[in-house]
């Protein structure tokens, strides 16, 4: 299994401070390089955001990290569906 390159996006002082951190996640996952993934930190599973990312060929896994705060790897997928979650 080959390892992907990720790039890591930590919003959860946005969060924390009430904002709305989809269009950073967006424009993080528009920069990202061909074959590359994103790991996000978040205050709270997003769930929503993962049929976002699976339309754009995404799999995930999640794991809560601590303190309620959550890292979610999204990878590119070879079939376009869901990743396996942890």
């Amino acid at each position: 299994m080959t390892e992907t390159s990720l790039s890591t996006l930590d919003v959860r002082e946005i969060l924390r401070a009430g904002g709305e951190p989809f269009s950073k996640i967006m424009e993080t996952v528009d920069g990202l390089a061909p074959g590359q993934g994103l790991r996000l930190l978040a205050t709270f599973k997003p769930v929503p955001l993962f049929t976002v990312m699976a339309q754009r060929g995404f799999g995930h896994t999640e794991q809560q990290i601590g303190g309620g705060d959550w890292e979610v790897i999204f990878t590119p997928s070879t079939n376009g569906g869901s990743g396996a979650r942890r």
